[in-house]
């Protein structure tokens, strides 16, 4: 099968997927896209918002609809990370057996993973970056394809652990969750006091993300967009040579190269989504505020005017 022929293949996927999800989901499409644009990406999401807005059963229902498996973790001040990743125990035979963790499964939904202490936190990183685990010396490779979603509360800061911004650069989009709007608010009432039950069809295999995946690795990027993707996240950087006045002004640390990397990526699944075969500068700009958001630090300045990184990133373009 050529590629022409698959990203036409996979449009109406994606099409398919969607209609799915909304089955189960009412609104929040642009959350849905962009969390589907970072699992074909090969990337994962921190998402934020307030509690109730359905993120468990938003994670749960992709993951049935992409027929991937689906562990919970919520994290406490107390979990610990064999909690994670799995602990050695002395079986009858007097000798150790590993037992697997919840990590050891294809989508992951860290549920308030900023409510643990940094020592549990790291225990992610490990995973989500080589997608491996080590426990005791032995080294585990985790099934293809593995995503990370995190959630975070905006509003309870109290017993908190912010995430380093180490740990935050692994992310590849920060999405923050709205509230729906009141019609959509009207719908999710009726479907959930009902007695009514909507099947979900499976619309792809783990060994068809992967594919998609590699598909996506294999879309080819004209040199001027993958430049103007470079040059975007430079301005980002305070006392660079493409500095934008307004993060001079209002930022205190900029985007790295992972900025650069996950920008061009994005972009190429979100051109691919759209029946494109290569992307565009209109392409990178669709995901750059998602890709942006967690990496860019405010400085005292920014907070005391009331200026938000959204605007900030807007102004880079």
């Amino acid at each position: 099968m050529s590629d022409v022929t698959a990203i036409n293949n996979y449009v109406n996927q994606f099409e398919q997927l969607k209609k799915e999800i909304a089955k189960i989901i009412v609104g929040q499409d642009a959350v849905i896209e962009h969390i589907l644009i970072s699992i074909f990406s090969g990337g994962h999401v921190l998402l934020v918002g307030v509690p109730g807005l359905a993120k468990t059963l938003m994670v749960d229902t992709i993951a049935k609809t992409l027929g991937l498996d689906f562990k919970r973790i919520q994290f406490t001040p107390d979990l610990m990370p064999s909690d994670i990743l799995g602990s050695e125990i002395l079986n009858n035979e007097r000798k150790f057996q590993f037992i697997k963790g919840p990590i050891f499964s294809n989508i992951i939904l860290a549920d308030e993973i900023n409510r643990t202490p940094p020592k549990t936190q790291a225990a992610l990183l490990e995973a989500m970056q080589e997608r491996s685990v080590t426990v005791a010396g032995q080294h585990y490779k985790l099934d293809q394809p593995y995503f990370v979603l995190a959630t975070q509360n905006p509003i309870e800061q109290e017993g908190t652990y912010p995430l380093p911004e180490a740990q935050l650069d692994r992310f590849m989009f920060a999405i923050n969750l709205q509230y729906p709007s009141f019609d959509e608010e009207v719908e999710v009432v009726k479907q959930t006091t009902s007695d009514k039950n909507a099947t979900l069809d499976v619309i792809f295999d783990a060994n068809h993300v992967v594919e998609f995946q590699q598909l996506i690795r294999k879309t080819p990027v004209a040199d001027n967009v993958v430049e103007y993707a470079v040059q975007l996240i430079s301005k980002s950087r305070p006392n660079d040579a493409h500095t934008a006045d307004m993060v001079q002004q209002f930022v205190e640390w900029g985007a790295g190269p992972r900025a650069s990397q996950n920008l061009i990526l994005a972009a190429k699944t979100h051109a691919v989504i759209k029946g494109k075969y290569t992307p565009d500068i209109e392409d990178v700009q669709a995901v750059a505020i998602s890709v942006l958001r967690h990496r860019i630090i405010k400085n005292y300045k920014a907070a005391a005017e009331g200026i938000s990184v959204e605007q900030i990133i807007e102004s880079l373009f």
